[in-house]
């Protein structure tokens, strides 16, 4: 598996030459020319988790791409084809195993309505959880995508997610509202409690990848 970062909480996920993108959204940089993409998940409706553009971009080269998301993500993106699923699903698209958790977004402010929001948890070994702290109960995470930077986050709540989790691997996402400063404050804590559990931190920057 190889699993490329994009900016903010964009991936592309390849194995066996095929790819999944997941939340292919506004603050990403325009995705053009990705061939073979078999699946897209998009984990919420929020824009800087999907547009429009961007799933014209794939489909132009991958028309045949599947999409998944929760219910608000399918009355959102109206004019596509979303599948609809929920957490405890298990969805197979070839090479990939896809599992959901969840149910929805982390609270921003108790004024603001909370919206559908999945994790989801790709070949048994990448969990990402969207906008939210979801853990993944009963399964050996080995690489976590953690959010660093958001509206609704907390760093210290981040730590505590991902020293539950307690992944063999971790990588920053989410993380296009920080300065630079932010970033590496962020960064470190993610690290430290990464390291809590005896796994390492890759400091990830837009286009780079980890192989697994």
């Amino acid at each position: 598996m190889k699993i490329t970062k994009q900016e903010h909480s964009c991936l592309v996920v390849e194995v066996e030459e095929k790819l999944l993108v997941i939340d292919p959204g506004s603050l990403t940089t325009p995705l053009i020319g990705l061939r073979d993409v078999v699946a897209i998940v998009i984990t919420h409706e929020h824009a800087d988790h999907w547009t429009s553009d961007q799933l014209e971009r794939i489909r132009e080269f991958s028309p045949k791409a599947r999409i998944f998301g929760p219910a608000g993500v399918a009355a959102a993106a109206e004019s596509f084809k979303v599948e609809v699923v929920k957490g405890g699903d298990t969805v197979e698209v070839e090479p990939f195993t896809l599992k959901f958790f969840g149910e929805k977004h982390a609270e921003i402010h108790k004024s603001i309505p909370l919206v559908d929001n999945l994790g989801v948890l790709v070949d048994g070994e990448l969990y990402y959880g969207g906008d939210s702290y979801t853990v993944p109960k009963g399964v050996e995470v080995g690489t976590l995508a953690a959010p660093s930077g958001a509206p609704w986050l907390k760093i210290g709540e981040v730590m505590d997610f991902v020293m539950e989790v307690a992944p063999k691997r971790s990588f920053a996402v989410h993380e296009m509202p920080l300065s630079t400063i932010g970033k590496q404050m962020a960064n470190a804590r993610i690290k430290l409690a990464t390291e809590a559990g005896g796994g390492t931190f890759y400091e990830l920057a837009p286009g780079e990848s980890i192989d697994i």
